[in-house]
């Protein structure tokens, strides 16, 4: 069966829609210099252009999910795209930090609009038998998004100003708006009311938690304001899953989190991003501080990386619709092991990263599109979308734990100067390994086409 075009469109755009998101997640940091000379600010004040975006994403996109369901995907997801096109605009004529800090949160509500949906409109578009394909491409570009907005943000900076970061977005989201509404067809999930009350218990528990990451390092782990934010957080969840199981609207039936591949899924997806979080995070840097390249030549040799993401991506998405989502979760996330203690051990120049890159890009590519379709694909089709909020969060918290937590590691080791870089990429390492064992959790599955029965390990919930 081939893609229809109105397949392609859901797919091209739901894409774009995550590259500006994903690329806005990492690209403010190469210009964080730039910025702070430009308005006047603190290290730690700065630290709060990236902290807001993170924090109002990552709190919001399970209760982005679940109003989609409710008032329409597409609907919602051209809403995403209006509100961080505007906070774009916003973000690039603001002249003090507080205002840009402010419209780097409002970017962050527009963001979580944008990546829930995003995934609720490309699993509502293909059937689960060809989803794995089509996911492959989405992680693909997704995951070059990531990993190219250190290098995009490094030309734009040296070539125009930082300011730019954000007028690009612009044309890009305005183009993308008329589209969506001209060619993706409207769906929504299951018709029942919106659980308020479980969407502000999630909404704040994320928000502790979040908040408790991002501020461990600046205000020490064991500070009253990061101690009290983790305790704020946990206390939240917890009446967050009371609430679910008296509910008789749960926005998250208690049940799907006994569906091991889901759990295992989802576990995957948080170990994943914060491998590669961190990884980009740290690699960035390293280029720049050791190996005296400049951000845009910095970007440029994360290229091995990069590449395979564009080539590996979209195969590793047909071969989930064959073989099933776990062997490749499992190799991948070993694989990415490999790749990021190999890292770790290097101690010359660029000429020795370049095989653990592609190694460790292989094993990304592979494990990324698959974790993403167990989620997906285990519970029923309906409730697709609530399954894209939930991985899109835990993904979310993920990529802030672990550079919160690694970003410790590399201080308390010395930094550049000492064994920083190497704990650092070593830590990196583990939590792929930790991604690995999670996939084996995953239920084995096979599907077939062309008039054979399509076996799936888990077709409903529990």
């Amino acid at each position: 069966m081939r893609t229809t075009s109105q397949q392609r469109w859901v797919l091209g755009l739901t894409s774009l829609g995550s590259v500006m998101v994903a690329l806005d997640v990492l690209v403010v940091a190469v210009a964080l210099t730039t910025i702070r000379n430009d308005l006047g600010a603190s290290a730690e004040e700065l630290e709060w252009t990236v902290n807001a975006y993170a924090l109002s994403f990552a709190m919001l996109l399970m209760t982005a999910a679940a109003i989609g369901d409710r008032l329409g995907r597409r609907r919602t997801y051209a809403a995403g795209l209006t509100v961080f096109t505007a906070a774009s605009v916003a973000c690039a004529l603001a002249t003090t930090l507080p205002l840009l800090i402010a419209a780097r949160a409002v970017q962050g509500v527009g963001a979580a609009l944008v990546m829930p949906l995003a995934m609720s409109l490309l699993g509502a578009a293909f059937p689960p038998e060809r989803r794995g394909k089509a996911i492959g491409v989405f992680s693909g570009v997704t995951g070059i998004a990531v990993l190219g907005g250190p290098m995009i943000g490094g030309a734009v900076t040296e070539g125009l100003s930082w300011q730019w970061i954000f007028w690009i977005n612009v044309p890009i989201g305005l183009i993308a708006i008329a589209l969506v509404l001209a060619k993706i067809p409207e769906s929504t999930g299951p018709a029942r009311r919106l659980d308020l009350v479980g969407a502000v218990l999630v909404s704040l528990a994320v928000l502790g938690l979040v908040w408790g990451t991002v501020r461990g390092e600046p205000a020490g782990w064991a500070s009253a304001e990061v101690l009290g934010a983790f305790a704020a957080g946990v206390v939240l969840l917890i009446a967050f899953g009371l609430w679910e199981r008296r509910s008789d609207h749960a926005m998250v039936p208690p049940e799907f989190f006994r569906n091991l591949t889901f759990t295992s899924a989802n576990s995957a997806g948080f170990f994943l991003s914060a491998a590669l979080f961190s990884a980009v995070f740290f690699l960035s840097q390293y280029m720049q501080a050791e190996l005296g390249s400049a951000p845009f030549k910095a970007g440029l040799q994360l290229l091995p990386w990069t590449a395979t993401l564009f080539i590996v991506g979209p195969i590793a998405g047909g071969l989930v619709d064959r073989i099933g989502e776990r062997p490749l979760v499992v190799i991948g996330m070993a694989l990415q092991t490999v790749g990021m203690f190999w890292v770790s051990r290097i101690s010359g120049g660029y000429s020795e990263l370049v095989a653990p890159l592609v190694v460790t890009g292989v094993g990304i590519s592979l494990a990324m599109p698959a974790a993403q379709s167990a989620a997906m694909a285990a519970l029923p089709r309906e409730a697709v979308g609530i399954a894209s909020g939930i991985y899109s969060m835990t993904r979310q918290l993920g990529g802030a734990a672990g550079v919160a937590v690694l970003g410790s590691v590399f201080t308390a080791a010395g930094g550049y100067a000492g064994h920083g870089f190497t704990r650092a990429l070593a830590g990196c390492g583990v939590l792929s390994l930790l991604g690995a064992v999670s996939g084996f959790g995953i239920t084995a599955r096979r599907r077939r086409t062309g008039g054979l029965v399509v076996a799936k390990a888990v077709e409903g919930v529990g």
